[in-house]
């Protein structure tokens, strides 16, 4: 089996593939003070309690946007299942073209994302991840990836309201009834998650107005919050919501490794 991570700022995902099937897969909260101890346990006690043990995992395959935790993780994850883990970025040679000015800058998740669009789409892509920050990663069908937009993530955003302005309460994200909120709740609901998908068809306009060529690119979405935005919008044409993990999964076929 593979086991597939995506380590970001704010949780990690997991995945575990039999085959080219995803069988399973978690979130765990990115703690930079865990010790690798502590993420083998944590590591090891998913993969139990989902019925699989540590030692089916044969490969692991892995994406990372936060260094300060990455090393950790990676120690623990080889105490649960004895594999050292292949890790993704702008070096590693996969059947993608990094078409911008600054390609060894271009994070590990997004690398696998266009990876991933490029396999599984092979059309002009637009993938919006929704995650600590939300990110617009422009592919086109020859396999480019020619930029995009970096903009603050949900949580971001709707955390930073809440702790700066002292009268407004930590609030649950999901839409709520309608946009004229009539209590402070869903006023912030309306705030955030309208005004998040009123910004992703702004922006994904813009990118469409600049596309090189003819064509118009699809957008599609992925990423924790993507099930809650995207129906929003007027742009997502599609949810893929473990595109990373596939993304994960497709470079570490092209990287030699078995499972």
């Amino acid at each position: 089996m593979l086991l597939a991570l995506d380590i970001g700022n704010t949780e990690i995902t997991l995945g575990l593939f039999q085959g080219d099937t995803l069988q399973a897969q978690w979130r765990l909260t990115t703690h930079p003070d865990r010790t690798p101890d502590e993420w083998g346990g944590a590591v090891g006690d998913v993969l139990v309690r989902a019925g699989n043990s540590p030692n089916e995992v044969r490969a692991v395959c892995l994406a990372s946007v936060a260094p300060a935790v990455t090393q950790s993780v990676v120690s623990g994850v080889a105490r649960a299942t004895g594999r050292t883990a292949v890790a993704v970025d702008a070096h590693s040679p996969l059947p993608v073209r990094l078409d911008v000015d600054e390609p060894l800058s271009v994070g590990a998740d997004r690398i696998v994302n266009v990876l991933a669009a490029v396999e599984l789409y092979r059309e002009d892509v637009i993938v919006v991840d929704f995650g600590t920050a939300t990110t617009f990663d422009c592919i086109t069908a020859d396999g480019r990836f020619i930029g995009g937009v970096i903009m603050p993530g949900l949580r971001t955003a709707a955390d930073q309201l809440t702790r700066r302005a002292a009268k407004l309460p930590a609030t649950e994200l999901k839409p709520p009834p309608r946009v004229i909120g009539r209590r402070t709740e869903e006023c912030i609901q309306a705030g955030v998650l309208y005004g998040a998908a009123d910004a992703v068809d702004g922006m994904v306009r813009r990118i469409r107005a600049e596309w090189p060529g003819t064509g118009s690119p699809r957008a599609i979405a992925t990423g924790g919050l993507a099930g809650i935005v995207a129906p929003l919008t007027a742009s997502v044409e599609r949810v893929h919501p473990d595109l990373t993990l596939q993304g994960l999964r497709l470079a570490a076929r092209h990287l030699g490794l078995c499972w």
